[in-house]
């Protein structure tokens, strides 16, 4: 009830024309109390119309014009309710605080702006603002959202209201600009130009929306790829140390095996010389008796004695049954160090072959989005790659030049020396440098050929489907000739159709698993792409099967 009766003395003691609290208060005969500047301001107008005066309230009239006089009760109490601080604020209201617009009307404390009016330039409350609904005139002003940014709106040199757009200069000006800097000028309202550019701001809304939305995609694209790849690596981690788990235990299991028969053959062996050192020294003690009773009977003087027993004591007995100690000339175990030493020597390479494929394995996971191709030649020249031809690849109709980066199909063999990487049925070639990541690289060529990748452990001596490119799932190959091009993968065949140029531009996104072929010239235009999962690093390679005089050249991009 107390702050009812505060709200109640402070609507008493507000101007009913300005709705502040009174200003040097004056109270008229009828009773009504005003601030003396509002009701001689009121008054002062209605002069120029009529002779009589009335109250803005009550519409009592006066003739003469009664003299003002301040009301020293009024004053007191408007003081004292201005050091209370209490004036007459609505429960939905509130004071303003350090960030808020502030009522440009209210005296004392501020209230909180509710609108700001763009005609009067100034913010008001709610209670200041009733005038707005109220008075036609002011019915007509422009009201938006209580703002501290009316100043941008009025011009720094002629202190007006800036409402004129100057399309030229892309400023917002005022009527007095148009005079003078600005004549001439390709100008519209502020009002008009608000519209055009509202309309493009609903496009580019939709833009922004549109956006807003492909990324929430592609969030939710990443957090479930984010999850898929944790749970894919959990798994691979369980698999890869089974794995590694079971190959150190066929290791071991190895080991002891040859361990236990080491030592098997070693007891066997022991255990022979053992027995054949007892046979031996049963020897040497029976020849050792017969030498001292030799040696007893040489000193006999008994000749008849001596030629009766010399015939039995000087013959030998056979030893036949003992094994000669040469049956086993190795006496040593290096040959199965040896053997063991060679094991270990091909898992080592074995391994190191294997571990390459491993590794690019593990680094072609990838959580992030897919890039996105190149468009223009110059940007495929971003990720140009240098690459040259293998000479211990090469068919031996095949002739290299131009530091061996051209190929040329010749009618007779080149004088090349054997190699195992060498292609020996179908004539073709391979690059030298494995690639992974992203590249790009232009091929110029003539005749019949086609352009190629191909994993390096592709065949060499077989057939078609074991060796040639296209024909089978190790390599992917574009062919060309003067009237077509063909894409071919493990034998499937695509015709396509496309610009002739005698240049091929090729890009190789190996993480994403793209390949792409492109007709160049004066423009690129894609011929083929293939999506699909690269599994090894890949080489370029050219296979020129028919036509002597056909040639391909890896381009030098600069």
């Amino acid at each position: 009830m107390a702050q009812q009766v505060i709200q109640l003395d402070s609507e008493k003691l507000s101007c009913l024309i300005c709705l502040d609290l009174l200003k040097d208060p004056v109270t008229i005969p009828c009773g009504h109390s005003y601030c003396m500047s509002c009701i001689e301001h009121c008054w002062d107008e209605e002069h120029g119309q009529h002779e009589t005066y009335s109250c803005p309230q009550c519409r009592q009239s006066f003739t003469p014009r009664p003299v003002m006089m301040k009301s020293t009760m009024l004053a007191e109490l408007v003081e004292e309710q201005k050091k209370v601080g209490l004036h007459a604020v609505s429960p939905d209201q509130s004071f303003a605080g350090p960030e808020d617009v502030a009522c440009d009307f209210c005296s004392g404390i501020k209230v909180k702006a509710f609108k700001s009016c763009l005609v009067c330039m100034a913010s008001y409350c709610e209670q200041h603002l009733q005038p707005h609904y109220n008075v036609a005139p002011l019915k007509k002003h422009k009201l938006v959202e209580a703002t501290s940014k009316l100043e941008e709106n009025i011009c720094s040199r002629h202190d007006e209201v800036m409402k004129i757009f100057c399309r030229t200069d892309q400023q917002c000006i005022c009527y007095l600009c148009l005079m003078d800097d600005h004549k001439g000028h390709d100008t519209v309202s502020a009002a008009a130009e608000r519209a055009e550019r509202q309309t493009e701001l609903g496009v580019s809304r939709q833009r922004i929306q549109q956006r807003v939305q492909d990324r929430e995609k592609d969030v939710k694209v990443l957090q479930q790829r984010v999850e898929a790849i944790n749970l894919s690596a959990d798994e691979a981690v369980r698999d890869s140390e089974k794995i590694f788990t079971d190959l150190i235990r066929f290791i071991e299991e190895r080991r002891s095996e040859v361990k236990q028969q080491i030592r098997s053959q070693q007891k066997t062996q022991v255990s022979r010389a053992k027995e054949l050192e007892e046979k031996l020294q049963q020897e040497i003690t029976e020849l050792q008796r017969k030498d001292t009773e030799l040696e007893k009977l040489s000193r006999t003087e008994d000749h008849l004695h001596f030629l009766n027993n010399y015939p039995s004591l000087s013959r030998l007995s056979g030893s036949k049954d003992l094994p000669s100690i040469d049956i086993c000339p190795q006496c040593s175990f290096e040959d199965v160090t040896a053997a063991v030493s060679k094991a270990r020597d091909k898992l080592q390479a074995v391994l190191s072959e294997e571990w390459t494929k491993i590794s690019l394995a593990v680094t072609e996971v990838d959580v992030s989005l897919p890039q996105a191709e190149p468009r223009t030649r110059a940007e495929f020249m971003k990720y140009s790659h240098q690459i040259t031809l293998d000479p211990d690849t090469a068919h031996r109709r095949l002739s290299l030049s131009d530091r061996n980066r051209k190929a040329t199909l010749m009618a007779i063999d080149q004088k090349y020396s054997d190699h195992s990487d060498r292609f020996v049925k179908w004539w073709q070639i391979l690059s030298g440098e494995g690639l992974t990541g992203r590249c790009y690289w232009e091929v110029k060529w003539s005749g019949d050929i086609s352009i190629a990748i191909a994993y390096r452990d592709i065949g060499r001596t077989g057939t078609a489907y074991e060796c040639g490119f296209g024909y089978n799932d190790k390599s992917w190959s574009l062919e060309c000739n003067r009237a077509s091009y063909t894409f071919r993968h493990n034998n499937i065949v695509t015709s396509i159709s496309g610009p002739q140029s005698s240049t091929i531009g090729v890009y190789l996104d190996h993480r994403a698993g793209t390949l792409s072929y492109y007709s160049v010239s004066e423009t690129m235009t894609l011929l083929h792409r293939v999506q699909t999962t690269f599994t090894q690093p890949l080489y370029a390679g050219f296979w020129l099967p028919y036509t002597a005089g056909s040639t391909a050249e890896l381009c030098e991009l600069k």
